[in-house]
């Protein structure tokens, strides 16, 4: 059992019973060490953020008492340094790491120190500072130091009028010692793009066209062609769908359908492919309904705000808690996705790390309280001519050119989609949001008026500048006003939003964005390894209007992108994680694309764009068609790590099981994508050859071939003379292999 106590007069004093001997020796050197080595430590690296100025995580070290009782839970248990969650936090063993990243770390002999202070009882003489000015600490307030942070400073001018990708990335290799590896060989660029773009493998065609004529005007050629594909959008839309944390159920134990969400997911892809402004993209995403009622890719836009799990069956007295989970979902979706900064911690009490105090947080949150979702019909009008003819009326509600679709919306005029309940008196909003003490609705304490991030709004009066509007009366305008905050990059969020996009897209590119958690651009997330290139890339895509396209292009474009792999030692040992990316890494493709990847090698890939998806395992169709259920995860793609759609996710974990391997081999829709890449060389004179071309983009070794050949006699010998079997049984072993689910 602990407990607590103080030393007085050489005795250890627990609960009003001296001890001594051993406990007063510990005590005492405890003691001793707190005044000689901790104390200054603690003053210098922790006292201003858990005592001093703020109190973060509400951990005081200005007393003993403070530092037991600990903040968000128990820090510090005297007499067990193991079993005290501090001292993991000081070593950076475990989240939150202390100091937080970009300050100055404790040396090892500090922490070695604090260790054995908290081993022999963590003792203080007498607290750090005034014990009173805990009680008397005012709400927390955002300063102008706080708008300085690096994430939400104003943009960097670049170092030079002509900077280009390059010659950031050299500049922090040269500071290094680091030499970068050659540019990649032009058959492993050209798959590359492929990827990266399309989402798809080059055919042998494509290859050996670029590997003949492998020149600068050709590379670039490839890179707008793919750039323009309709496959791009496809590709690139489900990255955001992460970020959105898309499906088409309402999730918890009933996951009714949503059976007109897919308009969102089409929204996405069509926006990618027209290279729609990103300031645009994310307006209409939060308020389309308000900016273009008359839009309908406007209105599909705002199936952004109602994509969150939403529980459907509900008592009287869960009515108001589940109306703020609602808002909640919205802002706190709002802030990761598109400010890389986590709003929702700021719920219950003054953000533990990041300068957003609670009182912004329900300003903001008050944005959205008229704001339902519903299911409205629309004319699709130009929409509806892209739209897959094959899919009738009966599949999801309407005809071809009229169809239901799923948005947010606000205003006595909407239908809302119905709660299932044991009543009909259940309220599915409420005529104003409050500040509440500690997240609870049964503690009211004003009405939240509409406001903004404070730390990131430099305009002297805000309501006046994004006061609400709306091309529509009936709506209160105050979505639209969000937009135009957070796209605002003089006196807004623009300018960290801009921060945000780009970094997603590197991020995509390499493998690991410039900051490496991409939802996560404040205090307890990484520091940008590039920060002058990411605030360049910023600024460009804010002079080209917004417009993805060109920032995509400037990546491509770059030598760092182009670099090949290298087995430098050198190198290795100065920067082993690649972090100033030396060499390419092989990354696994997504489980999507993993997917993808197979059906396209098979020849059986339907390229049908838009309209509903299906559960159906066995379609053709690209894997983003897929039915999003949140209660029933397509296994193949929830095998290779897909989201599960419960809150944003900004990067994908990367998991390798035996279970991927088998199910190449095991599951029936790529056995059947195996024999449609068997009848596609089935006719062919070089067989091993051209299955290599088609599977990997590269002619097979000397050693390679044979193998392959080898193999298919003996397999043609098995099969009783069956080829199409044989190669069938050829095609699913490549399929198999590493080097078709990875990239270099």
């Amino acid at each position: 059992m602990k407990l607590r106590g103080v030393f007085i007069a050489g005795a250890l004093v627990w609960s009003g019973i001296a001890l001594g001997g051993e406990h007063a020796k510990d005590m005492a050197q405890s003691l001793e060490l707190f005044r000689s080595e901790v104390r200054p430590v603690l003053l210098e690296s922790c006292f201003e953020c858990h005592g001093g100025e703020r109190t973060e995580s509400d951990f005081d070290l200005t007393t003993r008492e403070g530092l037991l009782a600990g903040g968000s839970g128990i820090a510090v248990v005297p007499g067990d340094a193991r079993s005290s969650p501090l001292v993991d936090f000081l070593y950076h063993r475990e989240e939150p790491h202390m100091p937080p990243p970009g300050e100055k770390p404790l040396s090892p002999e500090a922490i070695a120190t604090i260790v054995r202070w908290i081993e022999l009882g963590a003792a203080y003489d007498q607290p750090l500072g005034d014990p009173q000015a805990a009680v008397a600490r005012k709400p927390m307030e955002v300063t102008d130091a706080d708008r300085e942070y690096w994430a939400f400073a104003p943009l960097r001018e670049p170092p030079t009028a002509e900077a280009r990708i390059d010659d950031f990335v050299r500049a922090e290799q040269r500071e290094r010692g680091l030499v970068p590896a050659a540019e990649a060989p032009p058959r492993t660029l050209i798959r590359r793009l492929f990827f990266d773009l399309v989402g798809l493998p080059p055919e042998p065609e494509d290859v050996a066209r670029f590997v003949a004529n492998p020149t600068p005007a050709a590379y670039e050629e490839l890179v707008d062609r793919l750039l323009a594909s309709p496959s791009f959008g496809e590709r690139w839309a489900r990255h955001w769908l992460d970020v959105a944390r898309f499906a088409e159920s309402h999730g918890f134990e009933h996951d009714y359908d949503r059976s007109f969400a897919f308009h969102y997911r089409d929204f996405v892809i069509r926006a990618f492919n027209r290279d729609m402004p990103y300031d645009q993209f994310v307006r209409w995403q939060l308020a389309g309904d308000e900016l273009a009622p008359e839009e309908p890719l406007a209105l599909m836009a705002t199936g952004f705000l109602c994509a969150g799990v939403y529980p459907t069956q509900i008592t009287i007295n869960e009515a108001e808690r589940l109306r703020y989970d609602t808002m909640d979902d919205m802002l706190a979706t709002t802030g990761s996705a598109m400010l890389a900064t986590t709003i929702g911690c700021a719920r219950c009490h003054d953000h533990k790390y990041d300068p957003i105090p609670a009182h912004d947080y329900y300003r903001m949150l008050s944005t959205f309280t008229s704001t339902l979702r519903t299911n409205v019909k629309l004319e699709l009008g130009e929409l509806a001519s892209e739209q897959a003819t094959r899919f009738s009326s009966l599949e999801r509600g309407g005809s071809k050119s009229s169809q239901y679709v799923m948005i947010c919306s606000e205003g006595e005029h909407i239908e809302p989609i119905q709660l299932h309940t044991s009543s009909d008196k259940i309220p599915l909003l409420y005529d104003e949001s409050y500040h509440l003490e500690a997240g609870d609705t049964h503690q009211k304490t004003g009405v939240a008026e509409p406001g903004f991030l404070q730390v990131l709004t430099r305009a002297e009066k805000p309501a006046e500048r994004w006061a609400p509007h709306t091309a529509d009366a009936r709506t209160s305008g105050r979505r639209a006003a969000l937009g135009d905050w957070i796209t605002d990059v003089e006196q807004g969020a623009g300018h960290l939003l801009a921060r945000v996009i780009v970094n997603r897209l590197w991020h995509h590119y390499f493998g690991r964005g410039i900051v490496a958690t991409p939802n996560n651009f404040g205090a307890i997330g990484e520091r940008p390894s590039h920060p002058e290139l990411l605030d360049w890339l910023a600024s460009e895509l804010i002079r080209n209007g917004w417009r993805l396209k060109p920032i995509h292009k400037l990546i491509l474009m770059s030598e760092a992108y182009r670099v090949g792999e290298s087995d430098s030692v050198e190198n290795r040992a100065i920067d082993p994680e690649n972090r100033y990316l030396w060499r390419r890494r092989p990354r696994r493709l997504e489980a999507e694309i993993v997917r993808d990847n197979a059906l396209a090698t098979s020849g059986l890939l339907d390229t049908t764009l838009f309209g509903p998806g299906t559960l159906d395992e066995s379609t053709v169709r690209r894997s983003i068609y897929f039915t999003i259920k949140r209660s029933a995860p397509v296994p193949v793609l929830q095998l290779f790590d897909a989201p599960d759609t419960l809150s944003s996710l900004g990067s994908r974990p990367v998991t390798t099981t035996p279970s991927q391997a088998l199910v190449f081999l095991n599951d029936p829709n790529f056995r059947r994508m195996a024999e449609g890449f068997a009848r596609r060389i089935l006719d062919r004179d070089d067989r091993v050859g051209s299955a290599y071309e088609i599977a990997f983009g590269r002619s097979p070794t000397a050693r390679e071939r044979e193998l392959g050949e080898g193999f298919l006699t003996e397999q043609i010998r098995s099969h009783g003379g069956d080829a199409e079997k044989a190669l069938t049984d050829f095609a699913l072993a490549l399929m198999s292999t590493n080097e078709f689910i990875y990239i270099d």
